[in-house]
C-alpha cells in the first residue's frame, strides 16, 4: 500500500516536468525542422510529399460527408426556389389570362360600338346608346337596356344597330328601358318595298320572320326585295332598313330581318323628333 501511495506523487511530478519542458521541446523541434529544411531541402520536400500523399485520402474521406450534405442542402434550396418560382409563374399566368379575357371583351365591345357608328342619319335629333342587360321569353319578345329616362330615353324611339331596325322603346324606367322587337306578335310597323314603293305593315308573329299584312293582291312582291320603314303615321323616320322578302306564297309574304334581335348586344335609340304614337302593349 505504501509503495502504491509513493508512486502517485512521482507520476504527478513527471507530468509537471513534462508540462514545463513541452513548450521548449516543441520550440526545439520547430527549429530543427527549419534547419533541416534549409540544410536538406530535397529531403524535406520529399518528406512533405509523402505526408501529403498519406493524408490526402484521409482528408478526402473525411470531406466526402460534408460535401454530400452541402449538395443535399443546395438541392433542397433549389427545390424550394423552383417551387416558389412555379407558384409565382402560375399566379402571373392567371393574371395574364384575366387581362387577355378582359382585353378580348373590350375589343368586342369596341367593335360593336364602332359598328353602331356606321349607321348614320342626317335627320336624327339625338341618340342614346345602350347595352342589352336582359331579354323576354318565348311569348314576349323584348330586350332590356341599361339606359332610361335619366339618359333621355322616351317611348316610341327607334332601336337600331348597324344593320337596321331592331324594335322600338315601349317602356321606360329611370335607369332602364324595354324594347319591343319587330318580330314580337304585338309589333306593327309601317314599311314599304324599296324597289316598288309598295306600302305594307310589318307584323311580328313571335317568329324569326315577320309577315307583311294589309297588302293588295297585285303588289308584285318578289323574293329579295328590300323592306324599309315608310315613315307613315309619324312613328318611324322613313328609310330605316328592316329586311328582305324571303317568301311569297298564298299564305302571305315573309321577311328575313337584317338584324337577329335575340343576339343584339348594343343598340342605338334614335330620336327623330316625331310625334307619331304607336299603341302601347302594356
Amino acid at each position: 500500500m505504501r509503495a502504491k501511495q509513493g508512486s502517485v506523487p512521482r507520476i504527478a511530478e513527471i507530468r509537471a516536468l513534462m508540462h514545463r519542458f513541452a513548450f521548449l521541446l516543441l520550440l526545439m523541434g520547430a527549429i530543427a525542422v527549419m534547419v533541416l529544411g534549409r540544410a536538406e531541402p530535397k529531403f524535406f520536400e520529399n518528406a512533405r510529399d509523402i505526408v501529403t500523399d498519406f493524408s490526402a485520402p484521409v482528408l478526402d474521406l473525411i470531406s466526402r460527408p460534408t460535401a454530400t450534405v452541402d449538395r443535399w442542402v443546395q438541392d433542397v434550396h433549389d427545390l424550394i426556389a423552383l417551387r416558389e418560382e412555379n407558384v409565382r409563374l402560375k399566379a402571373e399566368n392567371q393574371r395574364l389570362l384575366q387581362w387577355l379575357t378582359l382585353a378580348k371583351q373590350l375589343q368586342h365591345e369596341n367593335n360593336e360600338l364602332q359598328n353602331l357608328l356606321s349607321f348614320k342619319r342626317d335627320d336624327i335629333s339625338r341618340f342614346i346608346t345602350g347595352r342589352v342587360i336582359g331579354s323576354g321569353n318565348d311569348f314576349y319578345h323584348t330586350l332590356m337596356l341599361n339606359v332610361g329616362l335619366d339618359d333621355g330615353v322616351r317611348k316610341g324611339q327607334a332601336a337600331v344597330n348597324n344593320k337596321g331596325l331592331v324594335g322600338r322603346v315601349y317602356a321606360t324606367g329611370q335607369n332602364s328601358s324595354r324594347i319591343l322587337l319587330v318580330n314580337d306578335i304585338n309589333s306593327r310597323i309601317p314599311v314599304r318595298i324599296e324597289e316598288t314603293r309598295v306600302r305594307a305593315v310589318l307584323a311580328g308573329e313571335n317568329d324569326k320572320s315577320p309577315r307583311l299584312i294589309y297588302t293588295s293582291a297585285d303588289s308584285g312582291f318578289e323574293v329579295g326585295q328590300r323592306v324599309i320603314t315608310s315613315g307613315h303615321g309619324g312613328a318611324f323616320a322613313p328609310g330605316i332598313p328592316v329586311g328582305t322578302v324571303s317568301s311569297v306564297t298564298e299564305g302571305g309574304v315573309l321577311v328575313d330581318l337584317y338584324v337577329d334581335p335575340e343576339n343584339a348586344e348594343y343598340l342605338r335609340l334614335m330620336d327623330f323628333g316625331l310625334n307619331g304614337i304607336l299603341p302601347d302593349t302594356e
